[in-house]
């Protein structure tokens, strides 16, 4: 039986069928008029054949399909060819693995404090540029590290080493802190794109 969708909470619809996060994409951070409100909201389900196929089973992610990971998921993640779109698809099968084992209210719980650092991330350190870096920065990397490059800038701003009335200033060295601590932990955080 398909799911209602008054039924499912808002935190619960950011949640996208083949477990990319909608809650740490660029487009839904946003507050422009182009703004998504993800995947299980709006009109973007309508289009993908993974939310259709999900929704016909009576499923909320593909976590709870019998047949994941299946060739529909994996082509539509675009895992042979390693790319990304506008939210970077390598988190995808780690959530869902992590709905399948620990289930949708753990999952839930990590990603609502992801979603927090992003907030954080976007309010205090964006100069203008840097939503989808900081987006990124909270799907892929662990929270205690986010946590660690907030308080590494945070500690300069307290000894003057940073002015925090220069925004760009600020934007570049939280970048610089993010990008040491996921290098060192063999992250890339850039968005895979096709050469051209």
């Amino acid at each position: 039986m398909p799911l209602e969708e008054s039924t499912l909470s808002e935190e619960k619809r950011l949640v996208g069928a083949c477990g990319l996060y909608c809650g740490l994409c660029p487009r839904y951070q946003s507050q422009a008029k182009s703004r998504c409100s993800g995947c299980s909201f709006g009109r973007m389900g309508a289009y993908c054949g993974v939310f259709r196929c999900v929704t016909k089973r009576g499923y909320l992610t593909c976590a709870e399909c019998p047949e994941y990971p299946c060739t529909r998921l994996k082509r539509a993640l675009k895992i042979d060819e390693e790319l990304d779109s506008f939210i970077s698809h390598r988190a995808a099968f780690e959530n869902l693995d992590h709905i399948r084992k620990f289930g949708m209210e753990s999952f839930l719980s990590e990603q609502r404090e992801r979603r927090l650092l992003a907030k954080r991330l976007i309010v205090g350190y964006n100069a203008g540029r840097s939503m989808t870096f900081y987006c990124t920065t909270c799907a892929l990397l662990p929270t205690r590290v986010i946590t660690q490059a907030i308080t590494r800038v945070e500690r300069q701003v307290l000894v003057g080493k940073i002015n925090s009335d220069d925004r760009k200033e600020l934007a570049r060295h939280m970048r610089v802190a993010i990008e040491d601590l996921a290098r060192k932990l063999d992250i890339d955080l850039s968005l895979r794109r096709k050469k051209r």
